[in-house]
């Protein structure tokens, strides 16, 4: 019933906005081109990467824009009969404005042949990135890296990159975190992916940096957004260009740590476009070192173990998509992408434990030590098919966007341990998950006159999962034969229905406002099944939530901007949290899920400063954010066949206050030298509530930070050089910290065939061979410490071709279609689990 009200909420709000306006459409389905080239007036050279916007005669608002290309040709398609204004502009240079650009039905084509464009000695008035777009834009809503212009993430893969976009962190083992939190949710091309929500850490690293353009941080989303994530969002944007006939691009590494390539075609004609992107990422073996501590005190009983051990591990991952788009006229277009991806990890260990028994009663001290060797197979693959149309009305920025998508994920899990001699039970589990995700949405603008715009739509996510955990036990003969009473079946029902609306406002006086509600319905439902634990029963967990927005911004000067923001969002336990079903895998050390978890609730207030100063980018934020039912993972000590070992489970343990400040910049001292940094540092605060306060066992206020730092220089003839430092602390939780982690890089790259080609050399920690990364956990009668070795020093080649004549559509231009991002993805190293949307 309650989803039922939201779709009526919804459907009133088209109905309204529309009794306001009239809903519009047809007139002249003849659309045609504008073209030209931009010359250097004075050196008569054509000026590539130039910025063209499309503006109504005498308009504002640009209607689209383009880049120049290499020889300094723009083209913009699909323009409408009528008068326009015609923008050029280049970093040093006054815009060049041509007004007006006259196109009528029966000459719908208008080619405006060379411009010249003379040099000043001002920069524009009106900062906005142009030209060679710098490496980041700060945006009303978002900060955006341009990753396809940072040459030291050359044959790397996403993680890399993720290390170098402001406000983000990466930690050891992958996990994304955006300023400390890891409640995050990451998209593709503004949509989900099966694969990213169920095994989100694994899977950016097989995605080839060379495939990235670049990566969006939304860290106060508004109310069009689903309200999941209380980190905020990363769009990951791949290389798709909007191109006239045939052009592509081919690009990889090779290396002493992993190899990588990327292959990219576009095809446009008329009226429709067609882009083919397929990429692939292997790593060479590494091995890495372990050295693991855990002590127990039990009254009189007391046992420490200490084990050192070795695992070999070997990624392989590929991303393919391809898009197809059509214009039936200049109101109707639909579009499809299908997203393709598969990859994986074998890994080869051995451990050897030794285990010291003080005190036990009358029984002297013993010690004893074993080996452990290991095999795993993790693999996971999958696809995402999308389908969207778009219709625009009469009125410029009326549109409906109806949209639908399919996701499907296939993890696997096979592991195989063997003890000698035989101090536990041999081990060997074999986990699939299957999780099917289907999603339909629609988003309805309407510009309602030159101060307010109304923005609502509806949403409906439905999520089918299925997760089976088969356990065999050894034979005595050396095979291992099936357990049904320690194996499991989990199925688990998802729905989310949301609705939305969102009004800007655009004041005198330079004011801007975006404010939104969101309302969301979770209906929850899961059948944990297992032949050995006959009490589990199904289980229902239901709740409603709403989410308000709210941005003020005012444009101080054309230069600079000061913004406050206020963002209420969620954090849904996703099905790893929830399981219900007891995990005595290895008897030592079980966990369970708690179908009972409720959503973490975060609050954040937000003030921004953005400056520019000629070519220099400054852009410094301060925050407080106050994060409610904290979900922990809270380990506690038992008893298991005369040793000591611990029980895991998630609770919504307490709340967190946090305040914070972030700082990034871009400033060139000299023409050819470009220095930039970004800063994020907070606090955290995390105080219990009183039924798990003995858990809390690492309280008080911590200060933790992520750094990064980097120095790139453009010398002539198309050599370009860099360098860059990442520096985060350790990270602190309820029972502990985890490793603070840092990495050195350097690389260089030399350009030529007037920069369609490239080859160049990177190398990553080349003064250490392993990094080491230490933690420590501490409960009652329980602590744990770990030392982890990583080989990270590496050297790589890489190289990149271009092929074919590139008109870049607008860079700016609004990402339409599904995007869910409504899970918590603490867990990102596996699990089967949702995407999350718009």
């Amino acid at each position: 019933m309650k989803r039922f009200y939201i779709i009526i909420a919804i459907l009133c709000s088209f109905v309204t906005a529309n009794a306001q306006m009239g809903l519009g459409g047809g007139g002249s389905t003849t659309v045609g081109k504008i073209s030209g080239t931009a010359i250097d007036s004075l050196s008569k050279k054509p000026m590539d990467y130039a910025s063209v916007g499309l503006y109504r005669s005498g308009g504002k608002a640009p209607i689209t824009g383009v880049i120049t290309d290499e020889k300094g040709n723009f083209k913009l398609d699909n323009v409408k009969p009528g008068n326009y204004k015609l923008v050029i502009s280049f970093i040093g240079y006054p815009s060049k404005t041509i007004d007006p650009v006259l196109t009528t039905a029966s000459k719908p084509d208008k080619n405006l042949g060379a411009v010249l464009i003379s040099p000043g000695a001002k920069l524009l008035n009106e900062v906005k990135v142009t030209g060679q777009a710098s490496l980041v834009e700060n945006h009303i809503d978002k900060i955006v890296y341009n990753a396809e212009k940072d040459l030291t993430s050359a044959g790397g893969n996403a993680s890399d990159v993720l290390q170098k976009v402001p406000l983000v962190s990466v930690d050891l083992n992958g996990n994304v975190a955006i300023r400390g939190d890891q409640n995050v949710r990451v998209l593709i091309n503004g949509k989900p992916s099966g694969a990213t929500s169920a095994s989100l850490a694994d899977v950016l690293k097989t995605i080839p940096a060379d495939q990235i353009k670049s990566i969006e941080v939304i860290t106060s989303p508004s109310a069009k957004y689903d309200a999941e994530g209380s980190a905020g969002i990363i769009n990951i944007i791949t290389k798709q260009k909007n191109v006239s006939g045939i052009s592509g691009s081919v690009s990889g590494g090779f290396g002493t740590r992993q190899n990588n390539g990327n292959f990219n075609l576009n095809y446009n004609k008329n009226r429709f476009s067609l882009s083919i992107n397929s990429g692939g990422n292997l790593t060479w073996p590494q091995t890495s070192l372990t050295d693991f501590k855990q002590d127990f005190q039990f009254g009189s009983y007391h046992t420490a173990q200490d084990a050192n051990g070795t695992s070999r591990v070997k990624r392989y991952g590929t991303l393919s998509s391809i898009t197809a788009n059509y214009d039936f006229n200049a109101f109707n277009n639909v579009s499809s992408t299908f997203r393709y991806n598969k990859g994986g990890f074998n890994t080869n260990g051995s451990t050897l434990t030794q285990k010291t028994d003080f005190n036990y009663l009358t029984n002297p001290d013993s010690t004893f030590s074993y080996n452990s060797s290991s095999l795993g197979h993790n693999s996971f693959g999958g696809f995402d098919w999308s389908l969207d149309y778009t219709h625009k009305f009469k009125k410029e920025g009326h549109e409906i966007i109806i949209s639908t998508q399919w996701s499907r994920s296939k993890i696997v899990t096979d592991y195989t341990t063997i003890f000698t001699p035989e101090k536990q039970t041999d081990q060997k589990n074999n986990i699939d998950g299957i999780n099917n995700e289907y999603t339909v949405q629609a988003d309805y603008t309407l510009p309602i006159n030159k101060i307010l715009k109304l923005e609502a739509g509806g949403k409906e996510i439905i999520r089918r999962i299925n997760s089976t955990s088969d356990i065999f036990d050894p034979s005595g003969n050396g095979d291992f034969v099936f357990d049904a009473l320690s194996s499991s079946l989990y199925k688990y029902n998802q729905n989310v229905t949301a609705g939305y609306s969102v009004l800007t406002f655009t004041l005198p006086k330079s004011y801007s406002i975006l404010a939104g509600a969101r309302l969301e319905n979770t209906a929850i439902h899961g059948d944990p099944i297992s032949a050995g634990q006959t009490d589990l029963t199904p289980f229902d967990n239901n709740y409603v939530t709403f989410v308000p927005s709210l941005t003020v911004q005012k444009q101080l000067t054309p230069t600079q901007t000061i913004k406050l923001s206020y963002s209420k969002r969620i954090t849904r336990p996703s099905l790893t949290f929830l399981n219900p079903f007891l995990n005595t895998n290895n008897k030592l050390a079980q966990t369970i899920g708690n179908p009972i978890l409720a959503p973490e609730v975060s609050q954040t207030i937000e003030f921004n400063y953005n400056t520019f100063i000629k070519s220099s980018i400054i852009n410094t934020s301060i925050y407080y954010k106050r994060t409610q039912g904290l979900i922990e993972n809270l380990a506690g000590r038992i008893f298991v066949e005369g040793q000591p070992g611990t029980l895991s489970t998630f609770q919504n343990a307490g709340v967190n206050n946090s305040f914070g400040a972030s700082f990034f910049g871009s400033i060139n001292p000299i023409k050819i030298i470009t220095i930039r940094g970004n800063l994020n540092v907070y606090t955290y605060h995390p105080t219990p509530y009183a039924q798990y306060e003995q858990f809390f066992t690492h309280t008080g206020t911590f200060v933790q930070y992520n750094a990064f730092l980097s120095a790139s220089v453009n010398l002539p003839s198309g050599f370009i050089a860099e360098m860059f430092a990442v520096e985060n602390s350790p990270r602190h939780t309820i029972q502990g910290e985890s490793p603070s982690f840092s990495i050195f890089g350097v690389g260089a790259r030399k350009q030529f065939m007037q920069k369609r080609a490239s080859i160049g050399i990177n190398t990553l920690e080349p003064f250490n061979k392993y990094k080491h990364f230490d933690s420590n956990i501490k409960s009652p009668g329980f602590t744990q410490s770990s030392t982890f070795a990583f080989p990270f020093r590496s050297v790589g080649l890489t190289f990149s071709y271009s092929f074919g004549k590139l008109t870049f559509s607008n860079p700016n231009e609004k990402k339409k279609g599904v995007n869910n991002d409504d899970l918590k993805q603490g867990d990102q190293g596996g699990g089967v689990g949702g995407g999350g949307g718009r």
